[in-house]
């Protein structure tokens, strides 16, 4: 049952030939097409920690290089740190021959029973905010091939600007009028907007790294002494800590857990949103949602029967109405169907769907009484769910079958205040379908 339930088996195929299951697709009601992930643009709304839920500004994030200040992750494990409050005994200030308690806490993993202890890492006196990230032996070079190429690529622009600006016009009219600053003033006129001469060089010269033949020997350690491999860091942790690399479990600490992002996306044809999220990290809603299983009927796989090559097979399939109005379906046969898709009878005439109503499944009234359905075609009806069947004609190994699903969609135009009210649009869509149902019996 859950093979045959399961979304991947029965594809819609998006307006960029991607063929995606209805989960994993939008639906764009302003150009009414479907839309992949590749069809959409992403752009960020929010950043926060999924373990405290803290908002963090995109500003406060990239200077915080995305990580959360106050969560931890364990560097054995990958697990959140969780920090356990203790108590130590130290002299008393006011008589040194006393002792009294005093509340330290540390990092703890609950699932290897790792804790900031076992490297050395102090205790502190604060819950959060007090933890030390180690500094990377490398930020020095790095900082200065950030400075060399950011001032490359200023003097890369200044070099297209001047090339651009082939002659010079009076712009001292504008400045007494608006008022314009020097910098802009400068731009304008083909200089360096600083005031010192010439072009702008970097203040320290980048040192290029050299090739060398002379290594290091080896400690006389890896010859004599025994490996320990429990002291020996696997793969998986040195990767997790990309700027340090430890070698040894004793080298191990705790990494600043990563901040994570609210998205939306917007359809790149129309961009309009297709989907934008609530900023409030606890929040889960969404105020612009246009997943296609939220307007597009869903076809799913309930029965099929032994599939044998070149013989009739029966399949039974069951389309879903997810929006409030009624749906007529209708399904066509493919265009230039190609050799390895199996031909399919589809059913003739026009299915007609029950809007959703979610009070229907406490409803003991006969869903049948206003539908004249086909009997043998219908084989089912219930609230804003339908069974038919339909047969093919297995030609490989694999069944794949495809067609056309044709039905109408409600555009629903919304009003600003004060506008008057405009009438529903009705607009027919037509999307192709690709089913896998699994393979033949026997050999072929």
């Amino acid at each position: 049952m859950l093979k045959i339930f399961e979304p991947s088996n029965v594809l819609y195929v998006c307006t960029c030939g991607a063929e995606r299951p209805i989960t994993k697709i939008y639906f764009c009601r302003h150009c009414s097409s479907l839309r992949c992930g590749e069809c959409v643009s992403h752009e960020v709304d929010s950043h926060y920690c999924q373990n405290c839920l803290e908002y963090m500004p995109s500003p406060e994030a990239r200077l915080k290089k995305n990580k959360c200040s106050n969560c931890f992750d364990c560097p054995s494990c990958m697990h959140t740190l969780s920090t356990r409050a203790t108590s130590i005994q130290i002299p008393n200030p006011e008589d040194a021959s006393k002792t009294m308690p005093k509340k330290v806490y540390y990092l703890v993993c609950g699932f290897c029973r790792w804790t900031s202890r076992d490297v050395g890492i102090a205790d502190q006196a604060t819950a959060s905010g007090g933890w030390q990230e180690a500094e990377n032996p490398h930020s020095k070079r790095i900082s200065q091939l950030m400075e060399y190429y950011r001032l490359l690529a200023q003097k890369e622009k200044l070099e297209r600007e001047r090339k651009k600006i082939n002659q010079r016009y009076s712009y001292l009219h504008i400045s007494d009028k608006y008022g314009m600053s020097a910098t802009v003033v400068r731009k304008l006129a083909g200089l360096p907007p600083t005031l010192s001469k010439g072009e702008p060089e970097a203040s320290e010269q980048l040192t290029l790294p050299e090739a060398t033949s002379d290594v290091e020997p080896l400690p006389e350690s890896y010859l004599t002494q025994p490996l320990n491999l429990s002291s020996v860091t696997t793969l998986k942790q040195r990767l997790f800590q990309p700027q340090f690399q430890p070698v040894y479990t004793s080298e191990l600490y705790p990494q600043n857990k990563y901040m994570h992002i609210k998205r939306s996306q917007r359809c790149k044809v129309c961009e309009h949103n297709l989907s934008k999220p609530e900023y409030n990290p606890s929040s889960i809603k969404f105020k612009i949602q246009l997943a296609a299983f939220y307007h597009i009927p869903e076809l799913r796989i309930k029965n099929v029967s032994k599939l044998y090559l070149q013989k009739t097979c029966l399949v039974e399939m069951v389309l879903i109405n997810p929006t409030p109005h009624l749906a007529h379906i209708t399904f066509e046969p493919v265009e230039n169907p190609s050799d390895d898709l199996s031909s399919v009878k589809l059913p003739p005439g026009e299915l007609i769907l029950a809007p959703r109503d979610d009070t229907a499944e406490f409803d003991d009234v006969n869903d049948n009484q206003n539908f004249k359905d086909d009997p043998n075609i219908v084989t089912f009806r219930k609230a804003n769910k339908l069974g038919f069947m339909f047969s093919l004609v297995p030609s490989t190994k694999d069944v794949v079958v495809s067609f056309k699903m044709k039905h109408d969609f409600i555009n629903m135009v919304v009003t600003l205040p004060g506008e008057q009210p405009r009438e529903p649009q009705v607009v027919w869509l037509t999307h192709t379908l690709k089913i896998r149902l699994g393979t033949v019996v026997g050999e072929v």
